[in-house]
């Protein structure tokens, strides 16, 4: 199955969220809210979530999405200024949204774990938005648990001379790099472990985001000396797709052992990895389980590689090196 329609309508939503994400970062910020787990919510995540989720429910009225947000501090009293930034924003590209209509959009995206269902990170990355870095907007259809399709807009990312790309991957068919701004369309290839410039780790800009000391001790295992490309969001996974780095490591942080990673952190970027040539499994080897849960359940970790150190990767790690 090709998934043409999917295609066509999750990249139309990925760039116009990514249109609205700009224009709120380009002057307009607004005061930020902080969820229950701290982590900061801008104007930018409740508008994309919106905007896809409008275009999702018109397109696939069937499908779950499986997303990040809710409105449920956006619905308090004092959010109303926030409430009333998300709904001007929305109505820059819908102009007949209304804020109840603009809430009910985000809503959409608190569906279930389903046989086919969406998933969604509005934006993937929020404190390297806020403070002017990498940030993806990242969605991704999983059909009976296998993901199908992802795509991956990332507003910041460079690649080829181009600033500002749109990643595009379906199962079979590659992995596409196009873009925001318009053009043709470049097919992306896992950079080769001998190349020595792109030989290097890429790991997230945040300490509790992963055990960077384990990280660093397994790249200098794989000989890999290079300094580590830091980033924040999905991004990392672009980073391996296109070439510019043969590894990511979210390996758990000594602070949450137990950690369990989002499905929405991870499926566009573990898809487009994939249909570039490389591997993406946690750190015992096994496929990430977008079949049961929001949190993936049954995985711990994640790995993604060009594919080709993918094995001595794992080895490392179960050989135990020291945190």
């Amino acid at each position: 199955m090709s998934y043409a329609q999917e295609k066509q309508t999750a990249i139309a939503a990925v760039i116009q969220a990514a249109q609205l994400c700009e224009t709120v970062r380009q002057g307009l910020v607004p005061a930020a809210l902080e969820k229950n787990d701290k982590s900061p919510v801008t104007v930018a995540d409740y508008g994309a979530q919106a905007l896809i989720c409008k275009a999702l429910a018109e397109a696939f009225p069937g499908d779950p999405v499986v997303g990040e947000e809710d409105t449920a501090d956006l619905r308090q009293p004092n959010a109303a200024p926030v409430l009333a930034a998300v709904t001007e924003q929305v109505q820059q590209l819908i102009p007949s949204a209304t804020e109840s209509e603009v809430l009910g959009y985000i809503d959409h995206g608190n569906g279930d774990v389903a046989p086919r269902y969406w998933t969604l990170d509005p934006i993937d990355g929020t404190k390297g938005f806020l403070r002017g870095d990498q940030y993806a907007i990242a969605l991704a259809l999983v059909v009976d648990g296998e993901i199908k399709l992802g795509v991956l807009g990332c507003p910041f990312l460079s690649f080829g001379g181009e600033t500002g790309l749109l990643l595009v991957a379906v199962r079979g068919e590659g992995t596409v790099m196009i873009p925001l701004a318009g053009g043709n369309p470049q097919r992306l290839t896992v950079a080769d472990t001998g190349d020595s410039d792109r030989c290097r780790v890429v790991e997230s800009m945040e300490s509790g985001h992963g055990d960077h000391d384990q990280q660093q001790a397994i790249a200098r295992t794989l000989g890999i000396t290079a300094p580590s490309l830091r980033m924040d969001s999905q991004a990392k996974y672009a980073a391996v797709a296109a070439g510019q780095a043969v590894l990511y490591l979210r390996l758990p942080s000594p602070k949450t052992p137990n950690y369990r990673e989002k499905i929405w952190d991870h499926a566009a970027g573990v898809i487009a990895v994939e249909e570039a040539g490389g591997r993406v499994t946690d750190m015992h080897g096994k496929p990430l389980d977008f079949a049961s849960a929001a949190r993936f359940p049954h995985n711990k970790g994640v790995v993604a590689s060009n594919g080709a150190i993918h094995d001595a990767v794992l080895a490392a790690l179960g050989a135990g090196l020291p945190n």
